[in-house]
């Protein structure tokens, strides 16, 4: 704002530049000090009444009026400014002259402000009031009428006047006289948010534009979002004596909530796993929407792999949910009763069984914890309550597919402001989100529970060599697609004291997978028993997959499994011969007993199940204490390294094993896994050979081979 060149130096002048308020209709404004001297003038007086500031800052204003049509007291003197029911406000209508030598009728209204040192100053807001219009509708023509919400504070942060836009959007029918506490004057008002923002433009006094409040009805939850600007009213070189803001009512609440909703698709639900989808409710909700939120999941969803045991009842309430995620603005989650994993106890009758099995969520913007509400039968509570200062709550059911898998639970304890309906809304929606992302993790969670006790009960429980060698063997499921598969190994016991060592995987992953295994090592063990050759035994193995593939022997809707890989090994201890045969899978590995390890160089041919032709053995003549390696393919290929790499790393892996098969599987499997958990099931498979009586060797010689 421009001043009067040549101004008293004395006079106190106000850092308020009222031409940065918004151009919507709304009054000229002024700042007269306590005298009556214009300390300020806006650019809307300009345009009014022609004066520009440097012609009037510094001046009485009682120059520019003619005989005054009702007297207006500029005097700081008691009772001035107190006229309407001891309001720090008044109306007047007053002729004015224009700086072209006519006059004007403009109504006038006057906002006193009074600082610590008892210095005052009056914001004068005025308008036209042509003639023919009677005084009572030109008073109410002034900053009432304006669509904008004004509102004046004095510097201790305390309400002393708004316009009738910000009394008719809070629902009051005027203003109170000031208290201590704006939380206690403005009911709906955050005084956490309110208060700094009023101290910031105080204190640098400088206007503070665009700056975002809400106002929530403590009554019927009723949301307002205002963008204000701060104006400071302070004279310089002496104590703030107040903030004007006006307020333009937005939508910005609405753009903040489909932000919100945005990033909750995005980071709810990202794994398949309930206790981390719940745990992302709960942060995305804090301090976005709420203070403390708790995700508590009933007894019917299991929070890991395994399935839950009964809970135990106690005199504390009905043990129906277990905690599986919260969060809090405050370290350490001073609000919680429960840690996560713990059993959540609810008193019968409380809002949580309410909200859980009732049609609808639980809402009290405003919470009652007197005496006679459901607290009495929870003093825990009750005791958290008041020590953390909650005083609003949501309480919604996590319901997904006609399932009740929970309930989220929202309060608020810092934020003064009550929970609205559209934060309700808000909290409903997140909590559709999170109900759907744990209902997939539920479900997901049950059949890899159920696939890995399937493919548990299928595979051997123990290896054993017999006295043709000594095994030890490692399996380690995927956490990728459902996490089970289909690979599998298996020693067999064969006549004269030899042993069939065989590996495989089923194509796919899950139940069926599982499954098609269970067939599949069934099948090999029956054609075992006949002692076939390992190639005559991969080629009945191929059509027998092939023919069950092909009847559909799965129940409607399952899709068949078609087939898989295979080696199968047959090794004698009396020769010291290991015939292997391939189907598509990885070759096994062999370490000297000098410790060099090597790729067993042998034909492959299609996987089994295909029906895509006919299988080739090869003999290997190992000395006593070889070791041969099977394994399956996710033990060395992943989707960002090349399988020859894969293999390399396995023989080094190898290389001058330790005297402990046990000890060797878990130095392979440990350096094969540091970079990354394995993307797909891994089967290991070792084997030390030892050697038999060689007498019986050529009793076996003439064993018969697969015909050409």
């Amino acid at each position: 704002m421009a001043r009067r060149a040549g101004a008293d130096s004395d006079t106190k002048r106000m850092s308020i530049r009222f031409a940065d308020v918004p151009e919507a209709p709304a009054p000229a404004l002024a700042l007269l000090g306590s005298d009556g001297t214009v300390l300020e003038w806006g650019e809307g007086c300009r345009r009014l009444l022609g004066h520009r500031a440097e012609d009037v800052v510094g001046l009485s204003a009682r120059r520019l009026l003619e005989t005054p049509v009702e007297a207006v007291r500029w005097s700081p003197a008691p009772g001035a400014m107190g006229q309407l029911g001891g309001r720090h406000a008044t109306s007047a209508v007053v002729k004015v002259r224009h700086r072209d030598g006519g006059s004007l009728r403009l109504a006038v209204e006057v906002i006193a402000l009074t600082g610590a040192d008892g210095e005052s100053c009056r914001l004068v807001a005025v308008a036209e009031a042509p003639d023919g219009v009677r005084t009572a509708e030109a008073e109410a023509a002034l900053l009432d009428r304006s669509p904008l919400a004004v509102a004046v504070w004095d510097a201790g942060t305390r309400p002393l006047w708004s316009n009738r836009t910000c009394r008719e959007v809070v629902g009051r029918s005027g203003t109170e006289a000031p208290t201590r506490s704006t939380r206690r004057v403005v009911r709906g008002f955050d005084r956490t948010v309110v208060e700094p923002v009023i101290r910031q433009a105080l204190t640098s006094r400088e206007p503070v534009g665009d700056h975002v409040l809400r106002w929530v009805s403590p009554e019927h939850g009723r949301e307002v979002v205002f963008s204000s600007c701060l104006f400071p009213l302070a004279p310089r070189g002496g104590d703030p004596l107040g903030v004007c803001t006006v307020s333009l009512i937005t939508k910005s609440g609405q753009r903040e909530r489909l932000a919100l909703l945005g990033r909750a698709a995005n980071q709810i639900g990202t794994t398949l796993d309930v206790m981390t989808t719940a745990q992302e409710l709960a942060d995305m909700a804090v301090p976005a929407l709420a203070d403390y939120v708790t995700v508590d999941l009933v007894d019917t969803v299991p929070l890991g792999g395994e399935p839950l045991k009964r809970m135990p009842e106690a005199p504390s309430g009905i043990p129906v949910f277990r905690r599986a995620g919260q969060s809090s603005i405050h370290e350490g989650v001073p609000e919680a009763a429960f840690l996560v994993g713990d059993v959540v106890y609810v008193p019968p009758g409380s809002p949580f069984l309410t909200a859980l099995y009732g049609d609808q969520s639980y809402f009290e913007p405003t919470m009652a914890t007197g005496p006679g509400t459901w607290l009495d039968r929870d003093p825990q509570r009750r005791l958290l309550i008041h020590n953390t200062g909650m005083h609003s709550v949501m309480m919604i059911a996590l319901r997904a597919r006609g399932t009740i898998l929970g309930i989220a639970v929202f309060t608020r304890t810092d934020n003064a402001v009550p929970f609205s309906r559209d934060d309700l809304l808000l909290a409903e929606e997140l909590c559709v989100q999170a109900a759907l992302s744990l209902d997939n993790a539920r479900r997901y969670t049950r059949e890899r529970a159920a696939a890995l006790a399937l493919q548990r009960s299928l595979l051997p429980q123990e290896l054993s060599g017999g006295a043709a060698a000594d095994l030890a063997g490692r399996y380690l499921p995927s956490d990728r697609h459902e996490g089970v598969g289909g690979d599998w190994m298996d020693a067999i016991g064969l006549p004269g004291g030899r042993i069939a060592l065989v590996i495989g995987d089923v194509i796919g992953h899950g139940i069926n997978a599982a499954a098609a295994m269970g067939r599949m090592r069934t099948a090999v063990h029956t054609l075992a028993a006949l002692d076939q050759h390992p190639a005559e035994l991969l080629d009945h193995l191929d059509k027998v997959t092939a023919q069950l593939a092909e009847r559909g022997t799965w129940s409607p809707g399952y899709s068949s499994i078609a087939g898989g890989s295979c080696v199968y090994a047959v090794y004698d201890p009396a020769t010291r011969i290991c015939t292997l045969a391939r189907a598509g899978h990885p070759p096994p590995m062999l370490v000297t007993p000098d410790g060099h390890a090597t790729v067993a160089e042998t034909p492959v041919g299609p996987p089994v199940g295909i029906g895509a032709g006919r299988y080739e053995s090869v003999d290997l003549e190992l000395p006593e204490g070889s070791l041969l390696a099977f394994f399956t393919d996710g033990l060395v290929e992943s989707r960002h390294g090349d399988i020859d790499a894969g293999l390399e790393r396995l023989l080094t892996a190898l290389e001058r094993p330790p005297a402990s098969l046990d000890d060797l599987c878990a130095r392979v499997i440990s350096r094969m896994t540091t970079d990354a958990p394995p993307e797909d099931d891994v089967a290991l498979l070792v084997a030390r050979t030892r050697a038999g009586d060689s007498g019986r060797a050529a009793a076996r010689r003439g064993h018969r081979r697969p015909a050409a």
